[in-house]
């Protein structure tokens, strides 16, 4: 039977922005899947927007990086005009000005999150058909189902850099073991009043969850090392 090419498919993803006091942290992982293929691995769903406007990127992934390319051309040329940065909010509505125009068109959900010397750290959530909320965490994707009652019970006002970067690497590992359609690496950004930096945490390298297997080697490197795999037992 052949497949039917024009049928939707279904894409998952997690991601997660976070404030703290003194900026936000925003995460995702690095699957991206076109039904049951996973098309890319490693793939990057942190994108910058300015200097200290970055933004995750959620469902059709192609709708979600042409939306990201405008909304940077235009914050580009409001710096210029004004002669200072964008502030996370004009970011945010610029992102909610292109969704809710094109929510007939565009399969896609954004957190967008930033730090500007008006409002400090702000996180913003816009979902598909292009509302626009200002939250102190939210969470979005396939895997985001897992995640709301651990983030009920997990965040707290008022955290340190560091707490909130740990809590968004393990809700993105916790979302990464129950979610057929997150894996592969954590990616992470902290934004704050002295910049961005950026953090990359392999599969390997993540905590294990119930009933997860621990990661082994493949087939290709027991043939690379030279070593004679060993016989399946019946």
């Amino acid at each position: 039977m052949d497949p039917d090419l024009s049928a939707p498919h279904s894409m998952g993803t997690t991601i997660i922005g976070v404030t703290y006091d003194g900026g936000v942290v925003l995460g995702a992982d690095s699957r991206t899947s076109t039904g049951m293929y996973v098309a890319n691995r490693a793939s990057d769903k942190i994108t910058q927007l300015t200097d200290n406007v970055y933004v995750c990127r959620s469902g059709s992934a192609a709708d979600s990086q042409i939306l990201s390319d405008y909304v940077r051309y235009f914050l580009n040329q409001h710096t210029i005009q004004l002669g200072q940065p964008a502030t996370v909010k004009v970011a945010a509505n610029l992102v909610r000005l292109f969704s809710y125009q094109n929510k007939n068109m565009l399969q896609t959900g954004l957190i967008i999150g930033g730090w500007d010397k008006y409002e400090g750290g702000q996180i913003y959530s816009v979902p598909l058909g292009g509302t626009v909320l200002k939250q102190p965490f939210t969470i979005g994707g396939s895997g985001s189902s897992y995640l709301y009652g651990f983030f009920d019970q997990a965040w707290k006002d008022g955290m340190s850099k560091d707490e909130a970067e740990k809590l968004v690497v393990k809700a993105v590992s916790l979302a990464i073991a129950r979610d057929g359609a997150s894996g592969g690496v954590v990616r992470t950004v902290t934004i704050n009043a002295e910049g961005a930096t950026r953090n990359f945490y392999s599969g390997d390298s993540l905590p294990l969850w119930h009933e997860e297997l621990e990661p082994r080697n493949s087939l290709l490197d027991i043939l690379v090392s030279g070593a004679s795999p060993e016989p399946m037992s019946i």
